[in-house]
């Protein structure tokens, strides 16, 4: 949650609508999903399911393409509160969510016939790098997100938040916290197309630990913030 830490603070909940949890837990459970895919790939190709990966993109995507999209064609969404949760929160899950809507096809469609054909992990690589632009680039975007966190502090919770709101007085400990994440994300993000020039590129481990990380705490976190948003809620109805 993004900060405005007030006194007494009321918040008219009707105006200012909130789902950044589902948004979180869907988001690391895809980092986590893309790392574990890419081990199986290197190690068991053969081995590899692909319709129930697609199914667990699709699912993903379609969370994060649906919520991120309403928060992004929505300005601000949070009326008069945090206008650039539309920026932080909106348009990165959008970004993520088409680009897992975009493997749960290909996977779903392709996938099968890829994987038990030779070769298969280098037409992976060559159909992956068109995109990759587009990777690098959000990547680069999370980078910049991470900077404006720390710089304006925007990730601090208000005191009646629960758990987060303890660290009220020092906003920049949940600005370092959120913004390391969201930074190596995008760090991941922008070595995605330097490592597509070799299947087996030592870059793919650095990679791999990024996501990995990130992902495992975006999901606890998203899934903690069920019980702190709540807490929330009930604190500043009025």
């Amino acid at each position: 949650m993004s900060a405005l830490a007030h006194e007494g603070l009321v918040i008219d909940w009707a105006q200012m609508p909130t789902y950044n949890t589902v948004m979180s837990v869907a988001v690391g459970a895809g980092l986590i999903l893309l790392v574990w895919l890419g081990r199986e790939l290197i190690r068991t190709p053969h081995e590899v399911v692909p319709e129930g990966w697609a199914l667990a993109f699709g699912v993903l995507g379609f969370i994060l393409t649906t919520t991120g999209l309403h928060m992004t064609l929505t300005w601000p969404l949070a009326a008069g509160g945090f206008p650039f949760d539309n920026i932080i929160f909106g348009e990165t899950s959008l970004a993520f969510g088409v680009l897992l809507l975009a493997a749960s096809l290909y996977v779903w469609f392709r996938g099968r016939t890829v994987l038990t054909a030779e070769g298969g992990l280098e037409h992976l690589r060559q159909v992956a790098r068109p995109v990759s632009v587009f990777v690098l680039g959000m990547g680069l975007g999370l980078i910049g997100i991470a900077v404006a966190g720390v710089k304006y502090q925007l990730f601090a919770a208000p005191p009646e938040e629960p758990i987060s709101g303890a660290f009220a007085e020092w906003p920049l400990v949940e600005a370092i916290f959120m913004s390391g994440l969201i930074a190596l994300v995008g760090v991941g993000a922008v070595l995605f197309p330097f490592a597509l020039r070799a299947v087996r590129s030592g870059l793919w481990k650095v990679i791999g630990c990024a996501w990995g990380i990130t992902g495992v705490a975006f999901l606890l976190f998203g899934a903690m913030n069920f019980f702190t948003h709540i807490g929330l809620i009930v604190n500043t109805m009025g």
